[in-house]
């Protein structure tokens, strides 16, 4: 079992960043891919970034490619996704999850999940 707790998340203008925070507790975090999903009012849940459990490779959604930026600390066993340039459409709440296979983009084959933080961005 792990468990994930996200932190991080608030109410920010557009333009503004905020970076969220996943620590990571339970058996071997480290073994793990970690990634950020995210869903929206109304809307099915959507991949936003993945790393890989070295930190190596990560990927991101094209809605937030160079805008967003993954990293993880194995030390601290804790995930970050500092989100910059933020939009109104960037509004959702967001989860941490942990998967053994290798930088999987789909939620079902992610296993373990956070409870989730909501980010909303103002216009």
């Amino acid at each position: 079992q792990v468990q994930l707790v996200e932190s991080g998340g608030g109410l920010v203008q557009a333009g503004g960043s905020l970076r969220l925070s996943c620590a990571a507790s339970g058996r071997t975090p480290g073994l793990y891919t970690m990634a950020w999903f995210r869903q929206a009012p109304g809307k099915e849940r959507e991949f936003v970034s993945a790393i890989s459990r070295s930190g190596g490779s990560t990927n991101y959604a094209d809605s937030v490619k160079g805008r967003f930026t993954i990293a993880r600390d194995n030390v601290k066993n804790t995930v970050y996704v500092q989100m910059d340039s933020l939009k109104p459409a960037d509004t959702a709440v967001y989860y941490c999850a942990a998967a053994i296979a290798y930088m999987p983009t789909t939620s079902r084959e992610y296993t373990y999940w956070g409870q989730g933080t909501q980010v909303t961005v103002s216009s």
